[in-house]
């Protein structure tokens, strides 16, 4: 039951080619590959290519609330309904 046969195997990757399709593989790899790369040239702390300088994100600026009014004239809004 644990042993994987070249039939699995085959079966793995006919369901692979349906779900993905023949020219989306290459690129799947492509980018895994390149990912890999990645992975190992920031665990060795070396980089071929600088990181661009980050950019400060937009200040938040909070919504200004409703006037609170006073209970007088909150009383006539209700009165005058």
């Amino acid at each position: 039951m644990g042993e994987f046969s070249i039939f699995h195997w085959l079966v793995v990757l006919a369901v692979i080619l349906i779900f993905f399709g023949g020219k989306r593989i290459p690129e799947i790899m492509k980018g895994f590959g390149e990912g890999i790369r990645s992975f190992k040239d920031g665990m060795s702390g070396t980089s071929q290519t600088p990181a661009p300088p980050a950019q400060a994100p937009a200040p938040h600026r909070p919504r200004s609330l409703p006037k609170k009014r006073s209970s007088a004239e909150a009383r006539r809004r209700f009165l005058a309904i």
